[in-house]
């Protein structure tokens, strides 16, 4: 790699990291002879963790830094005096190749600022993806997708990648014009019902033809900014549950706004991130993937946001006494999802160790739930100590939230 390519590079990486929604495949692509690479299925790829404790990573760049657009919470706008750089479709296919090679990456997500137009861009992303698996790379391929791009370059890039991600940004679109005036939601859902309707037609194609080409077999993904406008989390939450009702939307991710433009006036003066509500956002994002919550049941009206205090799941527990406690031992599946300190693992657990004895509390603690939590919201098989009736929602609350320490106090005191 020569001092010009690698000057570009720490450019372009630099440039990349505030996109977040990217961190697992979700695809199966099996090793074979003579190519270079393979990708596991379920397993996360951006610098994160496998089941067996291995780290998984990914070449995150982007294509050019450069943007004909001047959205405000983005560090790449136009307006902005920053090193700029551009890498070719050779070198960065060149970069890739180099270094999976030398066992560096297991992959490449690839983003990149809008030149010219979004079809001289997207067709540029196409070709990398296209000349990778040209030279037999077998590896994970995420492309992100420009908003306004045609039906062909998105079908093209399909047919390479293993998933595509085009960003909403922010959940409403009034806030949206006003931060990023060339920019609508129409060209964001367009490319996103695009990328479904050829989901959903590979998948009749590969019924009729096992050996067809899979298009964008991990899905699509997208990244919402929460802070920088003043959107609800119910607004936010109740987009992503909509998103996720479409069949090729694997995941929401949600991005704290880094306050990267401080001198522009339309946005939110913070001093750091709020990733408190962005943790939160995430865990509601859990609840309706894995625990059988609807959106409308975590947020309404009367809580429009989320409790900063207490996980989402916690916070329902304690808006709905009337629903406890459960018996564990009688007690359904999905309502043993919805007790506070008792997942997805140790929910099967408990249905299945039930069918031979009754579960009291050494069994429950050997099967894993939370005991801290989960106590004010059941019974099983000893006398239940003091369940949230007898001490009051506020009583549970006050039991589980942490106070800040005085030294935490003194600290908080002095920052403001």
């Amino acid at each position: 790699m020569n001092e010009q390519v690698l000057g570009k590079l720490k450019i372009l990486t630099e440039s990349a990291k505030y996109d977040v929604s990217c961190s697992s495949s979700g695809s199966a692509r099996s090793n074979q002879k003579g190519m270079l690479g393979n990708t596991v299925g379920g397993v996360g790829i951006c610098h994160s963790f496998a089941d067996d404790g291995r780290c998984i990573s990914l070449l995150k760049v982007m294509l050019t830094n450069h943007c004909i657009y001047d959205c405000a919470y983005c560090v790449n706008r136009r307006s902005n005096d920053l090193p700029r750089a551009t890498l070719s479709v050779g070198e960065l296919v060149e970069l890739t190749l180099e270094f999976y090679r030398r066992n560096y990456i297991e992959g490449l997500f690839l983003s990149s600022g809008v030149v010219r137009n979004p079809d001289y861009t997207m067709e540029r992303l196409a070709r990398v993806a296209g000349e990778l698996r040209a030279n037999r790379f077998n590896g994970y391929i995420h492309l992100k997708t420009i908003p306004g791009a045609s039906r062909e370059l998105l079908v093209e890039a399909g047919r390479y990648a293993d998933r595509l991600s085009v960003n909403v940004e922010i959940a409403n679109e009034e806030h949206l014009k006003r931060l990023a005036p060339e920019k609508d939601h129409r060209s964001v859902y367009q490319p996103m019902r695009l990328i479904q309707q050829g989901v959903l037609e590979n998948k009749e194609e590969r019924r009729k033809y096992r050996l067809a080409p899979r298009f964008v077999p991990a899905g699509q993904s997208t990244q919402l900014i929460v802070g920088a406008t003043p959107e609800s989390d119910k607004e936010i939450l109740y987009l992503s549950s909509a998103l996720y009702r479409g069949s090729s939307m694997r995941r929401v991710y949600y991005s704290g706004y880094v306050p990267v433009n401080t001198y522009d006036g339309r946005l939110p003066a913070l001093k750091q991130p709020p990733l408190v509500r962005e943790n939160r956002l995430y865990q509601a994002d859990w609840l309706m993937r894995f625990y059988h919550f609807k959106a409308d049941e975590i947020l309404d009206e009367a809580f429009p946001n989320l409790d900063l205090e207490v996980d989402p799941k916690l916070a329902w527990a304690l808006r709905h006494p009337e629903e406890f406690p459960i018996d564990v031992n009688r007690a359904d599946y999905e309502m043993i999802l919805r007790v506070p300190g008792i997942g997805v693992k140790s929910a099967r657990l408990i249905v299945a160790s039930r069918r031979f004895s009754r579960l009291g509390f050494y069994e429950l603690k050997r099967i894993g739930i939370v005991w801290k939590k989960a106590q004010y919201f059941i019974t099983c098989n000893e006398l239940p100590a003091q369940t949230i009736h007898e001490l009051h929602p506020q009583g549970v609350r006050r039991l589980l939230v942490k106070k800040p320490t005085q030294e935490r106090q003194l600290q908080l005191l002095f920052e403001e």
